[in-house]
């Protein structure tokens, strides 16, 4: 499959995830919920990783790759805890949108962090993302 597969699956998954969450947050603490969330996906990669050989990877990992994925880690951490809240208060209607704000702060942080280049026309599309997103809020 291409990354562009790859990235539309992500896209209705993420899209599946907000109605989910949104129920099934109903009736516990967000905190509660995100655990829940957590230990579910813990097996199912783990599995995957064993079913397709690549745990011995483990033994060849730099300490650098440990370092950034504990980070990112982290990151999905506070993400995942603060977007389970808004669920909770708010409409998914209202929290996804502003939840995709990820997708113009990536973009910037690529470029900054990772010398990805910057055209005009990524640019705008950044500034059209940006203002779909506030404009959800109405």
């Amino acid at each position: 499959m291409t990354w562009l597969l790859y990235a539309l699956i992500s896209a209705a998954a993420a899209a599946a995830t907000a109605i989910l969450a949104k129920i099934g947050v109903g009736a516990v603490s967000s905190n509660l919920a995100t655990a829940l969330r957590t230990s579910f996906i813990l097996p199912l990669v783990w599995g995957l990783v064993v079913a397709r050989g690549e745990a011995n990877a483990l033994k060849t990992a730099s300490g650098q790759t440990y370092l950034f994925l504990a980070l990112s880690a982290l990151a999905t951490g506070i993400s995942w805890l603060a977007y389970f809240k808004a669920l909770q208060l708010a409409p998914a209607s209202h929290v996804a949108p502003i939840d995709k704000l990820s997708l113009p702060l990536t973009i910037a942080l690529a470029a900054l962090f990772l010398g990805e280049p910057l055209s005009l026309k990524l640019v705008l599309g950044v500034v059209l993302m940006a203002a779909g997103a506030i404009l959800t809020l109405g």
